[in-house]
């Protein structure tokens, strides 16, 4: 008789079938894709670990592979889509969200704080994993550990980089954020825009990276311009003007007969 080959169990799911070369896996359906990489399939595979042994994060597909959430102790399911089935009811409790538009904060709040208090394991997803499952995880984190929506938002974000809410589940989270604390941030730190800073306070001092103002030269006269003395009337005709510190030709024959009448004959002894 020929002995069967051995197989490994697989990585993922953790059966025994030929996940290297593509088999689907005959317990849980799983199928290994060859052309993706062990890293991206663990990633895609297991849901995201927000607080640990309490809190994960993930998608349809996630809540899809019963005996992966089994691994990870995972026993209660918070459905955050109306139209996603939840397919083993004989194996999870599951509660599931009624609104598709708007999110059920306190309800689904209530049920994630019965989890805590009974030490249970639970899966919060929606069909990606990126919009509204994560913004029912951020919501949590604000009414119990008190945190800000920046804060929580950056939490989960870290712990499941594929997170983007959209601008109308955010708005939800800021009305919720007003009526926990009072107060909401305007800001979508996945929608954030640099805003441009404002002008620093100074006394009269320029800032160092200012530029340095060129002096302008002044204009240099066409050709044929007049000077700046152009505006000077001159009252006194050029033909009219005489020599001699404003005195009249008159005086100064009347000076000239003087000296010549009056001049002291010379001795001839």
């Amino acid at each position: 008789m020929r002995k069967r080959e051995r197989v490994n169990p697989c990585e993922i799911c953790e059966h025994y079938h030929k996940y290297e070369e593509g088999e689907v896996c005959g317990i849980c359906g799983h199928r290994t894709h060859l052309s993706s990489d062990k890293t991206s399939l663990h990633v895609s595979a297991f849901p995201s670990v927000i607080l640990p042994d309490f809190l994960y994060l993930g998608s349809y597909d996630n809540a899809s592979r019963s005996e992966l959430l089994k691994t990870q102790g995972i026993t209660h399911v918070l459905n955050t889509v109306p139209t996603c089935q939840n397919l083993y009811k004989n194996s999870f409790t599951y509660h599931s969200l009624q609104d598709d538009r708007i999110l059920q904060f306190d309800d689904a709040i209530q049920f994630l704080e019965q989890c805590e208090r009974d030490k249970a394991r639970v899966l919060v997803h929606c069909m990606s994993g990126k919009n509204r499952s994560p913004a029912i995880v951020i919501a949590f984190l604000m009414k119990s550990k008190g945190w800000k929506l920046p804060q929580s938002y950056q939490w989960v974000k870290e712990r499941r980089p594929s997170v983007d809410i959209n601008q109308a589940i955010y708005q939800q989270l800021q009305e919720y954020e007003q009526k926990l604390f009072g107060s909401s941030n305007n800001n979508n730190p996945g929608l954030l825009a640099l805003k441009p800073a404002a002008a620093p306070f100074n006394v009269g001092f320029s800032k160092v990276d200012d530029p340095v103002p060129v002096p302008v030269p002044a204009p240099i006269p066409a050709f044929g311009t007049p000077s700046s003395f152009a505006h000077i009337r001159l009252e006194v005709p050029p033909h009219k003007f005489t020599f001699g510190a404003g005195l009249t030709q008159k005086r100064i024959s009347e000076d000239l007969t003087k000296s010549t009448g009056s001049d002291i004959p010379m001795n001839n002894t």
